[in-house]
């Protein structure tokens, strides 16, 4: 079984949200979330997304989940 600590999915929001010059607040509101809940996941402490909430982000973004998600192993 592999180790699930030294792995994880990182969340590059902060950047996403700089490129296009967008707050977590205006955000929250476009894709209807809490600004608490954005902050959640662009902290990395989600443990989960929604494909639904990852579409809207894609979209609001202008981006392609790959550009919100990435993968750290070892």
């Amino acid at each position: 079984m592999p180790a699930e600590d030294d792995a994880s999915i990182v969340v590059h929001l902060d950047e996403l949200l700089r490129r296009r010059g967008m707050t977590m607040t205006e955000l929250a509101d476009r894709i209807g979330l809490t600004l608490a809940n954005v902050s959640i996941l662009k902290t990395g402490k989600a443990k989960a997304i929604r494909f639904s909430t990852l579409a809207a982000i894609c979209r609001e973004l202008e981006c392609q989940p790959g550009d919100l998600l990435g993968y750290e192993g070892e």
